[in-house]
């Protein structure tokens, strides 16, 4: 079993993104959970065992907001990343699946709710409120258990609400 849980952004708008940022992102979020996928399935493949990989995605991989357009974009890799694995490895007994978690509050962002930004962040998402990390513990049992046994190439979004607004 592998959790493939990478996400680096910076908050830049676009037009400021330089290359160097491009490639931090692209290369933590996407191309590092890619050759993770990868190497797990090849040692699962090799022991002839069952596998479950679970990619970390985000709701930014389907909508988007400002200023983290690479990470909206490796975001939106990772979702395409964990239909294509899960169409290849599926011979193979290797589940693959996503969850796209919304706005979670974190040690990392918990100051930026109370700002301006914040607030009006929180006011798009439709249960107005940002997550805790407690939210995200029902589907990713269901996805790294074999509650999920029959699932594979799905993305379970728990985002509030954010992407119906």
């Amino acid at each position: 079993m592998l959790i493939n849980n990478a996400g680096i952004a910076v908050e830049k708008m676009a037009l400021e993104q330089t290359e160097a940022d491009w490639d931090a992102v692209i290369g933590a979020n996407l191309k590092g959970a890619y050759f993770a996928a990868t190497e797990a399935a090849r040692r699962m493949v090799a022991h002839k065992v069952e596998g479950n990989i679970v990619n970390i995605a985000s709701v930014l991989g389907f909508g988007l907001t400002k200023a983290v357009s690479p990470y909206a974009i490796s975001k939106a890799g990772i979702v395409q990343a964990t239909k294509a694995l899960a169409l290849e490895l599926a011979a193979h007994r290797i589940r693959v699946n996503a969850l796209a978690p919304g706005y979670i509050d974190t040690d990392i962002n918990h100051a930026a709710w109370d700002t301006p930004v914040g607030e009006k962040l929180i006011k798009r998402i439709a249960q107005r409120r940002v997550g805790h990390e407690s939210d995200l513990d029902g589907a990713i049992l269901l996805l790294a258990s074999g509650a999920s046994r029959y699932m594979t190439g799905s993305t379970v979004t728990v985002d509030g609400g954010f992407l119906l607004s």
